[in-house]
């Protein structure tokens, strides 16, 4: 199957997820806007949902995805496969059930380890029970990675991909029975926040049956034995914990993240919520998708000694990556404020916040091409099975951001700290490709960079071209649904039309490399 059409798979998918959790959170903000309740849930939510993508995104299929094809491929074939992956639920399911109760017990000094002990008794209390009920989300998204990473051995992409599309559902339904529940039964927004966050839970419990289901479709059978630390899963271990650290620089800054925006007026950490959706659409479509998608091919070429094949997977991977994400980043920053006030003003969301989400979407987008980047590089180090590299490459630049955030976030807020990540996101991939270049694990090709300057020229076209789109169509970002949708289509037909036609005509596209793109072909 050729990278294309399994980063397409992935890609729809995650789109479909993306298009749904943008739904989410459109209803969202119209129902419970942006103060101290979406404050007390987004930073509740943020902690199981950073677990699940350093895992579900990142260190376990990193680490698993490897040993387990290895197995499946080897002589021992399916059922060998079968006794490593029963092994390990065996074992990580005990240490998910302690982790959780842990945690749920240390959630009151978590909350305030994040920086926001300083509340009433009240909200600090409703910050408390929202992470408490949220939390075993981690618990039921750790066992559907172990399932997913199970069929992305096999070359089943979609039942992974399209897991997140289950708990959008859930909370969209949750959200829209809390809104007739404030009008007919009197619901405050601290009830309806609450039916939120079991909603979270209830939904990890649909997303592991469907999960569940579909490794039984493809012949494995999970079952939970003795525990055993056999060397295969200490091995296992040994690679996933620095894999998470690694790859999940991005998620890690999340944390810290909170840290900051907590220190700043209410209603802070729900912006940078909103901002971060629009940023996560075009991250979570291109650089998770080919991220899955290249990792298993990666595994394969490097396990061969095959550089020439590794390296025509690592361009493809770029290229793909900076023709699609630079424009998206291009034209988030240029219509930030447009796009917050089509896509989230309404209802307890009002025009002033939609600028200030602007704002802060304006400055988080300019690292979107680094996040990608991130994404796309780090299989390259998984694949040899170092996890240390990425591991100091995330320090670096969490050091870098945490630096940074003390000596703006007073004066600048938001946005003085959607500004630190970019920085920190950038170091991080400089640090990355310099370390694949000294050891000679991969160097990008003159032309591929020559192409990518192309597409950086297309996108300025495109810029430029929106930057006077986006003024003549003012009046219709706040207006009725079909005003916005109308605006919202003509803004990304203009934006698709100027990019991909400057970008045909200077080259920027290789129409030859596409077609090769899509082709099947075998290491």
């Amino acid at each position: 199957m050729s990278l294309l059409k399994n980063v397409g798979t992935i890609g729809g998918l995650t789109l479909v997820s993306r298009v749904a959790g943008m739904a989410r959170e459109m209803i969202f903000a119209r129902v419970l806007g942006a103060n101290a309740v979406t404050d007390a849930w987004f930073q509740a939510f943020i902690i199981p949902n950073v677990f699940r993508r350093l895992f579900a995104e990142g260190a376990f299929s990193a680490a698993f995805v490897p040993m387990f094809s290895k197995r499946l491929q080897g002589d021992g074939g399916i059922d060998d496969a079968r006794s490593f992956s029963d092994d390990v639920l065996s074992v990580f399911l005990p240490v998910l059930i302690a982790l959780c109760a842990a945690m749920m017990l240390a959630m009151p000094w978590v909350i305030r380890l994040l920086g926001d002990g300083g509340n009433d008794p009240a909200t600090f209390a409703m910050e408390v029970d929202f992470a408490r009920i949220m939390f075993p989300y981690i618990l039921l998204v750790s066992l559907v990675t172990l399932f997913t990473g199970m069929l992305n051995s096999v070359s089943r992409f979609a039942p992974g991909a399209s897991f997140p599309i289950i708990l959008n559902l859930v909370l969209i339904a949750a959200l829209l029975f809390g809104d007739y529940a404030t009008g007919a039964l009197g619901w405050t927004t601290r009830q309806v926040g609450y039916s939120q966050a079991w909603a979270v839970t209830a939904g990890g419990v649909i997303q592991l049956a469907w999960l569940y289901y579909w490794t039984r479709v493809e012949g494995f059978r999970p079952r939970l034995l003795w525990p055993r630390i056999t060397p295969e899963v200490k091995r296992l271990s040994i690679i996933a914990l620095p894999a998470a650290i690694g790859g999940g620089a991005y998620q890690i800054n999340t944390l810290v993240q909170l840290y900051f925006l907590n220190q700043l007026d209410s209603g802070a950490i729900s912006y940078m919520n909103y901002a971060d959706r629009l940023n996560q659409l075009p991250l979570g479509i291109i650089g998770i998708a080919l991220s899955t998608a290249i990792l298993p091919t990666l595994s394969k070429f490097v396990g061969a000694k095959n550089k020439e094949g590794t390296d025509r997977i690592q361009s493809d991977a770029i290229e793909l990556s900076m023709l699609l994400t630079i424009p998206a980043a291009v034209a988030l920053a240029v219509c930030a404020v447009p796009f917050v006030t089509m896509i989230f003003q309404g209802g307890r969301f009002s025009a002033e916040q939609a600028e200030l989400t602007g704002n802060v979407l304006a400055a988080l987008v300019i690292g979107l091409p680094a996040y990608v980047l991130v994404k796309v590089l780090v299989p390259n180090f998984y694949a040899r099975s170092d996890t240390r590299t990425p591991v100091y490459a995330a320090f670096i630049s969490l050091t870098v951001f945490v630096l940074l955030n003390f000596a703006v976030a007073r004066e600048y807020g938001v946005v003085g700290i959607a500004a630190a990540s970019v920085i920190g996101a950038w170091i991080n991939v400089a640090y990355l490709y310099a370390i694949l270049v000294k050891r000679g694990y991969y160097s990008i090709p003159l032309v591929l960079v020559g192409r990518i300057l192309r597409q950086l020229v297309a996108a300025a076209a495109m810029g430029a071209a929106l930057w006077f789109a986006r003024d003549l169509l003012t009046g219709w970002y706040s207006a009725g649904l079909f005003a916005r949708v109308g605006a919202l289509l003509a803004l990304v037909i203009c934006s698709a039309t100027v990019y991909f036609g400057v970008a045909f005509a200077i080259g920027a596209i290789d129409r030859q490399r596409i077609v090769t793109l899509t082709k099947k072909r075998e290491p």
